[in-house]
């Protein structure tokens, strides 16, 4: 048998790999653009997939491909879908603008295995065409950011359930550590005590904020183009086709998908991605802080704060033996970071967009989906392997809290604001503890200080005023 196969398109004729599903425009692309070696997410090809679905079943219903070459396309599609020939799928992330590369790539696919269903041989497209059979009545323009959209919501999903994980470990450590008073910190310097349960159930709270603006995001991103075509009228496509091929592709894709408001806009306009990557960077930019406070907290132990203390995961130098870092907090932040970089080559392909289409759909599809895939495979790891093993350490947080000037505040009701100042910079100059000044100062006996700056109220005094 030959190694290779002679495919023909309207710039001429080429020898694609025998046993090969993608064809001549997708080999094109390989030449073309060997850029990276990224290759397209798995769920924009299962968006894709389940889009060319919907497509062939509703072409048949309406008279506009026959029900024989429908059948086939429509299990190809359904294949690739459930994860199937995804070696196939080779355009690199950085392509021809639109995205047409990697469209001609799901075609190719999709007809070559089709063919393939009927007893056909790959290649012999004058009995099944990627372009004028699995493409009927679409084009790139409409379907890759159809598909984009469906591809960002899957990753959503899976983001909303990894910080929902997130959040309930934080919350749980907030709970285990409510009674531990600590001293708070402004501008990082001494403050009014807080708890550490308070800290870590203030970082749960964030991240539950940031979930509850995300269905805003998903409806933006639910409503999509496809059916418009080449710029938004559907040319090509038979009446009735716009409205049933979102009505299943949204039963395909159980999401509740809505035909487009405004068909040129949707075209026009890629805004929706962009709302999911600046949903998407919203969420790094918590989560930075709260790895960044895990890692203050934590720092130490001889010349830091050293007030919790984080799981020892790995050893932390190739020098310094015993040394153990927040491993896993500084890979949070690696993550974060990247997520915020991804959001800029969003913002710049969004606002790139000219007249009837967005031709820098690839990048901005790339960039969110994967901002979305390594915040949801790692939150969870972080969970595991940080928060749910930090401890305590009472003894610093003791001494820090009852050493702190910042006490003092709770006197200026009584002796007002300038007097508890002088007390504050004295103890600053002459380092006694606030304790001892309040005896010194005749400010308050030992037995009312004790009782003053006991652990006990200093836990009421970290707790909220009703």
């Amino acid at each position: 048998m030959s190694s290779v196969r002679t495919e023909e398109d309207s710039l001429g004729k080429r020898e694609v790999p025998a046993e090969a599903y993608y064809g001549i425009q997708t080999l094109r692309a390989l030449e073309n653009f060997p850029v990276s070696g990224l290759r397209a997410s798995p769920h924009l090809i299962r968006a894709y997939a389940l889009l060319k679905w919907a497509c062939a079943e509703v072409n048949v219903s309406l008279g506009a491909l026959d029900a024989e070459r429908g059948r086939v396309i429509e299990l190809a599609a359904r294949e690739v879908a459930e994860g199937k020939f995804r070696d196939q799928f080779v355009v690199d992330v950085f392509q021809a603008g639109a995205g047409t590369s990697f469209h001609m790539n799901v075609n190719e696919v999709l007809a070559n295995r089709a063919l393939e269903l009927l007893g056909r041989p790959r290649g012999e497209y004058s009995a099944l065409s990627p372009n004028d059979h699995v493409n009927f009545g679409q084009s790139t323009n409409d379907t890759f950011p159809s598909a984009a959209q469906v591809a960002a919501l899957f990753a959503l999903a899976e983001v909303r359930a990894a910080v929902q994980i997130l959040s309930g470990g934080l919350r749980r450590k907030g709970d285990e550590f409510r009674t531990s008073a600590k001293s708070g910190r402004t501008h990082l310097k001494d403050a009014m005590p807080v708890t550490l349960g308070a800290e870590f159930r203030a970082y749960a709270t964030a991240l539950d904020r940031i979930l509850e603006t995300l269905p805003g995001t998903e409806a933006a991103l639910a409503e999509i183009p496809l059916g418009g075509n080449a710029v938004g009228t559907g040319v090509n496509t038979k009446s009735g086709f716009r409205s049933e091929a979102v009505r299943r592709y949204a039963a395909h894709c159980k999401l509740p998908l809505r035909v487009a408001r405004d068909p040129f806009e949707t075209m026009q306009s890629r805004w929706p991605l962009a709302a999911a990557s600046a949903w998407l960077k919203t969420l790094a930019l918590e989560l930075t802080r709260i790895a960044n406070d895990i890692r203050l907290l934590s720092s130490g132990p001889a010349t830091g704060f050293d007030e919790i203390r984080v799981p020892e995961i790995q050893p932390g130098s190739s020098i310094m033996p015993g040394k153990v870092n927040p491993s896993a907090a500084e890979c949070l932040n690696q993550i974060a970071f990247r997520v915020i970089a991804s959001d800029l080559a969003v913002s710049m392909a969004v606002q790139a967009g000219q007249l009837e289409i967005n031709v820098m759909m690839p990048i901005a599809a790339y960039e969110v989906l994967f901002a979305s895939s390594i915040l949801a495979q790692y939150l969870p790891v972080f969970t595991r392997t940080c928060v749910e093993g930090i401890t305590a350490n009472p003894a610093n947080l003791q001494r820090y809290l009852s050493s702190s000037s910042a006490l003092l505040t709770i006197l200026t009701p009584k002796f007002g604001y300038l007097k508890v100042a002088e007390l504050v910079h004295e103890s600053a100059r002459t380092g006694q503890p606030v304790k001892e000044l309040l005896v010194a100062h005749r400010l308050a006996t030992a037995a009312e200080a004790d009782v003053l700056l006991s652990p006990a109220a200093l836990a009421k005094l970290a707790e909220p005023v009703e």
